[in-house]
């Protein structure tokens, strides 16, 4: 496989990760970070740094906006929940190890 036909496939498949996030708002990024390691905004962050690293300039609200599909803000007042108990506890463990 040649470089910029991978470089489409990953390309592809970052989309269709973002888009099957976006759809699916219910996974809480606790969640995600709970049992992936990573979340909607760590994705964001390195949307961000590759931006950065290319030379093109773009806040972490412009990135997740991207990632989000919509304004941070209105995603989390449309669908972030509280996280339980059991999910904080699970995420801070986690944090220490």
């Amino acid at each position: 496989m040649d470089k910029s036909t991978q470089t489409e496939i990953e390309a592809a498949v970052f989309r269709k990760l973002v888009t099957h996030l976006q759809e699916n708002t219910q996974v809480q990024n606790i969640d995600l970070m709970n049992l992936a390691g990573f979340c909607r905004n760590c994705l964001s962050k390195w949307y961000r740094a590759a931006a950065e690293e290319r030379g093109v300039n773009l806040e972490d609200l412009e990135a997740r906006e991207i990632v989000y599909g919509m304004p941070y803000p209105e995603w989390k007042a449309k669908y972030q929940t509280p996280a339980s108990d059991s999910a904080t506890q699970q995420f801070a463990e986690k944090q220490q190890k």
